[in-house]
């Protein structure tokens, strides 16, 4: 093969065409592009430099608009900010009465922070921010040991510009650290991959370990084709490869299994109740509602999960599954932007390395297991995502981003090395041609939102397409001028969708990055869960309580409300967790609550605060509220722990009525709050069409603890929220029994 070392300047490797101008076939990327080691370019380090700086302004801007988040995951942060304990068990209160539904290490740099910096959105949020930064240094280091830094660049950028991960890394849910750690796994297992490294493989494990306690079974999804490469391609001998692998498999075990086996020894008497669990168990959270229940959607007490009337097909309440789920009004703006363009490279790299040794000792070899590696994760990943059953939001569309942008990178650096052959660069136009199509449907998706956008880029991409099939005729300084018209192209869509959201707030439990698009969600942020389980798209038809106008959710109007006396306390709106932007702060962040705080947080007034903290170092727990989001407000506002009754929704069997009563005897909690969550209940008992332990918020262990305040205590309004004092029982002498 013939080679040329590429100028220092320029932004691609140059070799000279291997082929002739009639060659139909691409042919195995040389040396110069397999290195990257052999001197750097003069533009390599500034460039590098300037796209973490661009990332990190692109995730740091604005970033305090959004407040708490999601105040769920925040009040959590500050419970372990104040309490050690808390803070290991991931509690949603300093009082320790129940954890979030996730294992706790998202939470724990959070916390750290907070502890150091003091409670606020910017405390909370910039450590997830970082965490993006990080990715696009691992993936750019990835990406660049084997295909140089052109390719890495190309990758990095487009990662950075990926709307999903623009949402999600300025957002506080568990993802962020996910994604993080599932790029540092592929990084590590390529790294093993090169030389057949025991230590870089047990890294790998550990990265899935400390996943694992992140997002529980989602770390594993990425583990079967990792595995099947390394076992397939890495240059020893089989018994050594499998040796390797199970010390692998080991380190994983160890680096996410000391937390669980710690909290299923620990007596359940001392430890908060496992949240999202029916029976305090954490191996339970995560074989069911949090594992095996997200694949075929039989969660326990979930309504989103299995067939709902109404619902898609196959997909229950949470759209239709299939294939083209990552594609549709929902999902598309999120994550496909360049997603065919990644499939398109995983092809063209695979039949182009094809001919490589299959062990992964020669530069042809290992690049060929980076799309094997890159790839099969994406792949699988996709699959999962397209066809589970159960509980499915846009933004776990996120983890796939990094194995997006390494594709595209690693392709277009390949397919402009070859560029010489009529294969290569009819891939190249096309693909681009490709792109450009996707991005003006996607951009036509949202009615009214810079329609000189769509065809500007359908434009520039057409062009440059076929600048790139001429670029053989006018020279290299004309095909260097289509391929920068093109990357503007392709990454001009995405780059408004990142700017829209980082211009506006985000709220709640379901967020969505971009504006709203037509037939799907956009713009708004969501925080619905009802009988153990989030409210999925179109629980509530238009003209029924709740139905309105797109907005933050489909079937709700944008900073409207369900009326009164529907099921929603006082007209509050249906909106999750924000509402249109320079509305009034919820809980410390922009947003608005709804049925009773179950959707993304409820008010809080001064005057509620004050009632909170007053005396509330007398108490273990200044207040006790259904639901989690509706705690989380009350304490994100006060400082002071408040009690999730039910965990999240109101439906887990946290604490029963019998633990409740014996609290309250022993003057462990001020205050009840009751009527926000209990509207929500009531209203939402037809329409769910549960009842029981666990039938949805308010309903079994929390209605009856509903049920028994009222009957036993006086209400009163503080702030417009309704409280009962649980020290002073209508009997006038004792807590009643």
């Amino acid at each position: 093969m013939t080679t040329a070392v590429p100028p220092m300047d320029s932004p691609f490797p140059e070799r000279a065409p291997t082929a002739p101008a009639d060659s139909t076939a691409p042919t195995a990327p040389s040396p110069t592009a397999g290195t990257a080691t052999a001197g750097r370019p003069r533009w390599e380090r500034p460039a590098y430099v300037a796209l973490l700086l661009a990332t990190a302004v692109l995730l740091l801007w604005n970033l305090g608009a959004s407040g708490y988040a999601n105040s769920f995951y925040s009040a959590a942060v500050q419970a372990g900010s104040e309490s050690w304990k808390a803070f290991f068990f991931g509690s949603s209160d300093a009082g320790n009465s129940i954890t979030v539904d996730k294992p706790p290490a998202a939470l724990w740099p959070m916390a750290l922070s907070v502890r150091l910096f003091g409670l606020g959105g910017w405390q909370i949020l910039v450590p997830q921010a970082l965490m993006g930064v990080a990715t696009t240094a691992v993936l750019h280091a990835a990406v660049r040991r084997h295909f140089g830094p052109a390719a890495a660049l190309i990758s990095g950028t487009v990662f950075a510009l990926t709307p999903v991960a623009a949402l999600m890394f300025r957002f506080n849910n568990p993802d962020a650290l996910l994604t993080l750690l599932l790029t540092v796994t592929v990084y590590c297992v390529l790294r093993a991959l090169d030389g057949a490294h025991t230590k870089w493989l047990v890294w790998a494990g550990v990265a899935v370990g400390f996943a694992f306690l992140t997002k529980t079974l989602q770390a594993f999804v990425i583990l079967p084709p990792l595995a099947l490469v390394y076992a397939v391609c890495a240059p020893t001998r089989l018994r050594r490869r499998l040796g390797q692998l199970l010390l692998a498999g080991a380190a994983m075990v160890v680096a996410g299994g000391w937390w669980v086996a710690i909290v299923e020894l620990w007596p359940a008497s001392s430890r908060p109740y496992i949240g999202g669990s029916q029976n305090n168990s954490f191996l339970e959270l995560t074989l069911g509602y949090n594992g095996l229940g997200r694949i075929n959607g039989n969660e326990t007490g979930s309504v989103g999960g299995g067939a709902r009337p109404g619902g898609g097909g196959g997909g229950g309440g949470w759209g239709e599954t299939g294939i083209e789920r990552l594609f549709s009004a929902n999902v598309g703006g999120q994550i496909s932007w360049l997603l065919p363009a990644a499939l398109v490279m995983l092809v063209t790299g695979v039949v182009i390395t094809w001919r490589a040794r299959r062990a992964a000792d020669s530069l042809e070899g290992m690049a060929r297991a980076a799309f094997l590696v890159w790839g099969g994760a994406l792949l699988i990943t996709a699959l999962v995502f397209s066809y589970m059953q159960g509980i499915f939001h846009e933004y776990y569309t996120v983890a796939l981003a990094p194995f997006v942008a390494a594709l595209v990178g690693m392709g277009v650096a390949m397919l402009w090395e070859e560029r010489g052959s009529k294969a290569a660069a009819l891939t190249l136009s096309a693909t681009l041609a490709l792109t450009a199509w996707w991005s003006y449907v996607l951009l036509g998706r949202s009615a009214g939102y810079l329609p000189w956008l769509r065809w500007t880029v359908l434009a520039a991409g057409l062009v440059s397409a076929a600048g790139l099939l001429a670029g053989a005729r006018f020279g290299r300084r004309f095909a260097l001028g289509a391929a920068g018209l093109g990357m503007a192209a392709a990454l001009a869509g995405p780059l408004a969708y990142c700017l829209t959201t980082v211009d506006s707030t985000r709220g709640g439990s379901i967020v969505t990055a971009g504006p709203a698009v037509s037939g799907g969600r956009g713009g708004m942020g969501m925080g619905m869960r009802f009988g153990g389980g989030e409210l999925p798209p179109g629980a509530f038809p238009q003209g029924q309580p709740g139905g309105g106008a797109q907005g933050g959710h489909p079937q709700f109007p944008r900073g409207q409300g369900a009326a009164a006396g529907q099921g929603f306390p006082g007209g509050q709106g249906a909106l999750g967790g924000r509402g249109a932007r320079g509305t009034e702060n919820f809980a410390g962040g922009p947003g608005g609550g709804g049925m009773g705080g179950l959707l993304g947080g409820t008010k809080v007034g001064t005057e509620a605060t004050a009632a909170l903290r007053k005396d509330a170092g007398k108490y273990t727990w200044a207040a006790a509220a259904v639901g989690a989001q509706n705690a989380a407000s009350y304490q994100l506002a006060s400082g002071e722990p408040v009690m999730p009754i039910g965990g999240f929704n109101g439906s887990d069997p946290s604490p029963t009525l019998a633990q409740f009563q014996a609290y309250v005897r022993s003057g462990k909690i001020h205050y009840f709050i009751g009527e926000g969550a209990r509207a929500g209940a009531e209203g939402q008992a037809g329409q769910t069409g549960r009842g029981g332990p666990g039938a949805g918020p308010g309903g079994g262990t929390s209605s009856a603890i509903t049920s028994w305040i009222q009957a036993n205590y006086r209400s009163t309004t503080v702030g417009g929220a309704t409280f009962y004092d649980l020290t002073a029982p209508l009997n006038g002498t004792s807590a009643p029994s």
